[in-house]
Parts: structure tokens; C-alpha cells; sequence
């Protein structure tokens, strides 16, 4: 089995991001023994360890924060132990943590940047050279069938974790820039200082809290803060233990980015 589904984004309440991400995860897992399914692959996120502090160059010996900083990476943690937990001579369990997927078809960030675009409300937050790591849609789908490939009870990824990426830490307005002109928009030109962004993003909360809005905000401080840290991992056990090296490039994925809006209206 290989576990990809979840709840993801920024908005929503605890309750709506724990029914399908630890729940479902629950469920995944008791099907799993109930039908003797030998092998499970989970997909988790790099915001299972995020300490609200840049990582730069970060391993798996990263430990789970005190405090997550959303109900995602919270609930995603919550599943990701449980996963690992469950690993056992009749099922063997490996999570992956890719950061950031893009690529054609994707229906969680490019849209926003692209709506954003669209509308002229695109602004780069903050002056700093923010590192990010990104991973092109192939390169997590091809980590996933390495890991299946390698998984069995007595194998030495069985119960672990790995991190996997593109390995080209990038700034995130460069990456955001290069995802756009691939649509056909034009790059950020204007950059609002990070504090008054944030504070602006605090009260759009408050007030969709208090007016119970459903739909997400147009900008929240999660996202903020996403946009204004370093955040960039060591992949060095996945190239050892999975044989995972990035097969599309940031740059030939972007060529691919530019082909695909080519054919599809952005």
C-alpha cells in the first residue's frame, strides 16, 4: 500500500485536518493487518519537525517540536508515529518526507500563486534569501516505488523515515518566480517588509474566525513564515538506503511546467 492521502493547506479546524490524516491513518493501518498486506509506504511531510526556527542542512535525527506550528504538521505527526509504530514482522512501514511537491497537476500551491498572479497581488514577503527545498512530482514518485522496492520486515528502512527533495535548495521567491513565468504571468517585482505582512495576515484571521468564514484566507501567518525561513534538508540516507537521486532537475521540471500550461490554460 502506499499511503499518499491527507488533508492538506493552511485553514481549517483541528477536527478537520485530524479525521482524515490521523483517522484515516488508523484506518489504513488496521486494514493493512486485517488483509495481511505486507508493505506500507506512508507519505509524510517536513512540517512533522518544524520547530518554527530555519533548518538548514536538517537530518532525520531532527526531533518533533514541542509545538507545531498548524494543525497539518501536527496531525500529519500524529500519523507518521503511528505508521512507524506499526512496523512488525507482518507489516513493514517506511514514511517519506518530500517538501513542497509541484508539477503539473498540482492542486495545492500552484493555483495560489497563480490566482495571486492573475489578480496582481503577488508580492514577494520580506528582502532575505530564503533557501528552500522543493521536490519535482517524478522524483517523489519515484522515492515512493524505491522505498516499496526496499521494504520487507527484515529490511534496514523498515520502521524509518527519510527525507527526500530535488537537492537544489533554491530562495523561495526565485522558485515562486520560475513556477509563474512557466504559467505566462510575470515575476514578483514588489517586496513588502515580512512584519507588516504578518501582522496584516493576524487580523484577516481574526476576522474570518469571528465571521466563521469557511474559505481560506488570501494570506495567513503559517504561510508567512513558510515564505521567510530557510528550509532545506540532508538527503544523504534516502540516496544510501532507498538508491534515491532527483531524476528531473528543478530547471528541466520547470521546462515541463512551460509545456503543460502550453497545452493548459493556467
Amino acid at each position: 500500500v502506499l499511503h499518499v492521502a491527507a488533508k492538506a493547506g493552511m485553514w481549517g479546524s483541528y477536527q478537520d485536518f485530524y479525521l482524515p490524516n490521523v483517522r484515516g491513518t488508523e484506518n489504513i493501518l488496521a486494514a493493512c493487518q486485517q488483509l495481511g498486506i505486507p508493505r506500507l509506504v506512508f507519505t509524510s511531510s517536513p512540517s512533522v519537525i518544524d520547530h518554527n526556527e530555519p533548518i538548514e542542512g536538517g537530518d532525520e535525527s531532527l526531533p518533533y517540536p514541542a509545538q507545531f506550528v498548524s494543525h497539518y504538521s501536527a496531525t500529519k505527526a500524529l500519523a507518521e508515529q503511528m505508521v512507524l509504530a506499526a512496523n512488525s514482522p507482518a507489516l513493514a512501514t517506511v514514511a517519506i518526507r518530500p517538501p513542497l511537491i509541484w508539477g503539473p497537476g498540482d492542486t495545492q500551491f500552484m493555483p495560489r500563486f497563480i490566482q495571486r498572479a492573475r489578480q496582481g497581488r503577488l508580492l514577494r514577503v520580506g528582502a532575505g534569501e530564503y533557501l528552500a527545498d522543493t521536490t519535482y512530482i517524478d522524483n517523489a514518485a519515484a522515492a515512493h516505488l524505491l522505498a516499496l522496492d526496499r521494504l520487507a520486515p527484515d529490511a534496514p528502512i523498515a520502521g524509518r523515515v527519510y527525507f527526500i527533495s530535488n537537492d537544489e535548495p533554491r530562495p523561495v521567491h526565485t522558485m515562486i518566480n520560475g513556477m509563474i513565468s512557466a504559467a505566462g504571468f510575470p515575476p514578483m517585482r514588489i517586496t513588502v517588509p515580512k512584519g507588516a505582512v504578518n501582522l496584516a495576515a493576524g487580523l484577516i484571521e481574526g476576522t474570518y474566525k469571528a465571521l466563521q468564514v469557511q474559505q481560506e484566507p488570501p494570506v495567513t501567518r503559517f504561510l508567512v513564515d513558510q515564505l521567510t525561513k530557510s528550509r532545506w534538508f540532508n538527503i544523504s540516507a534516502a540516496k544510501r538506503d532507498l538508491g534515491y537521486v532527483p531524476q528531473v532537475s528543478i530547471d528541466e521540471g520547470l521546462s515541463r511546467l512551460a509545456t503543460h500550461w502550453q497545452e493548459h490554460t493556467p
